[in-house]
């Protein structure tokens, strides 16, 4: 059955499908230059390792969400040698076509346009042209901290709630205060509880919000990721995510009040929406990390990424790129048929897809869309069919 997300649901958008018809990248990792003219259905980049068909994908998410997928740090972005990189895209959608625009210069402010006018702020940008990205780097969401299982989380219900994105930044100003206060008791030796209540009041108040909607998030998210799972898996075994958090029980501000002392001591705030987490589980409870094969950790990834992709559709009303890094190892055939059948029987709109093998996602792909077009890269550069 798929969930409809009636809270935020909108019925009338302006846009609901989108295309990617042009990429141009200059000095963009290892590309000195490429001009691309993309298929509005499938598009696959084949090619031996590091040759640069991730770097592309990468490209597209820098249009769509002002930032790397892979790397936070801009300026290593740009190709070596040189001092800056543009990557710059052209949408095609119902009314028209819209160019954006993304230059990185060595210590300069990252600069972000559509339609020649710059944004003021990068967060405006987000969610007006989403994409869903399934990289080989996501298995960090099992094996690593809560921070990147936090920005997984966080980064889809921005997509689709500027509020809770506002809130989230302001969150992290806020906390930052209030840290800062306590590093500087700590530093001179004493301490003034009430001088903190300024920072606790705005941080309660935020927190508790931050915490009501990735609550709402995870309860509507589930249903969406176990029909994907069970898709994949053929049912094979069942999985869980519980969202974890010191908001679950009492409320905050108690919860602040009996962490002050750790507080004072760590000069650091324990608790809060900064140390929420999501728990991956699979069988009886287990978690996923200690108990789950490669396979079936791999499967729970790809799960993770298509119920993002269906949560920001419903929730925008727009059909997000879907960017497939290198996917299909580590996962066997039978997976790989109950993963292509999801393809051929939802609309996924415009996918990007890389390869090492030509022939076999050529054939992957043969019967399942109507258009595919294939892209040969080599050492940086493209050839186009």
């Amino acid at each position: 059955m798929r969930v409809q997300f009636e809270r935020y649901r909108i019925d009338i958008f302006a846009e609901l499908y989108m295309t990617l018809s042009q990429l141009s990248l200059v000095n963009f990792k290892n590309y000195a230059s490429a001009n691309l003219f993309l298929d509005a259905n499938v598009n696959i980049f084949t090619g031996l390792n590091g040759q640069g068909k991730t770097n592309v994908l990468d490209a597209i998410h820098y249009l769509t969400g002002c930032k790397s997928y892979f790397n936070p740090i801009d300026s290593q972005n740009i190709r070596h040698g040189e001092d800056f990189f543009v990557v710059e895209g052209v949408f095609d959608h119902g009314d028209g076509a819209d160019k954006l625009y993304c230059g990185v210069k060595k210590g300069a402010k990252k600069v972000f346009k559509k339609n020649k006018t710059e944004y003021e702020r990068l967060a405006d940008h987000i969610g007006k042209y989403p994409s869903v990205m399934i990289s080989p780097y996501d298995k960090d969401l099992i094996s690593e901290g809560s921070e990147l299982r936090r920005k997984f989380m966080d980064g889809i219900i921005s997509q689709y709630d500027h509020k809770y994105l506002d809130d989230l930044i302001q969150y992290n100003k806020v906390l930052k205060q209030r840290n800062s206060l306590l590093k500087y008791f700590w530093e001179n030796r004493r301490f003034e509880p009430d001088s903190l209540e300024v920072w606790d009041i705005q941080l309660i108040d935020l927190a508790e919000r931050i915490h009501e909607k990735r609550r709402l998030f995870v309860d509507e998210f589930m249903p969406l990721f176990r029909e994907h799972y069970d898709a994949i898996s053929g049912g094979a075994e069942t999985v869980e995510i519980r969202y974890q958090s010191h908001l679950g029980g009492a409320s905050f501000e108690e919860v602040l009040k009996e962490s002050l002392e750790k507080d004072r001591r760590s000069s650091y705030t324990n608790v809060g929406t900064h140390k929420d987490d999501l728990k991956f589980e699979i069988g009886d409870g287990h978690p996923l990390k200690k108990f789950g094969s490669q396979g079936q950790q791999k499967t729970f990834l790809i799960a993770l990424k298509l119920a993002q992709f269906d949560a920001v559709k419903q929730h925008t009303g727009k059909t997000p790129l879907l960017l497939l890094d290198d996917i299909f190892d580590k996962i066997d055939d039978e997976r790989v048929g109950h993963l292509m059948k999801l393809v051929s029987d939802h609309n996924f709109g415009q996918i990007f897809i890389t390869d090492t093998h030509s022939e076999r996602i050529a054939a992957i792909f043969d019967g399942i869309s109507d258009s595919v077009k294939i892209f040969n890269v080599i050492g940086g550069e493209i050839d186009e069919p």
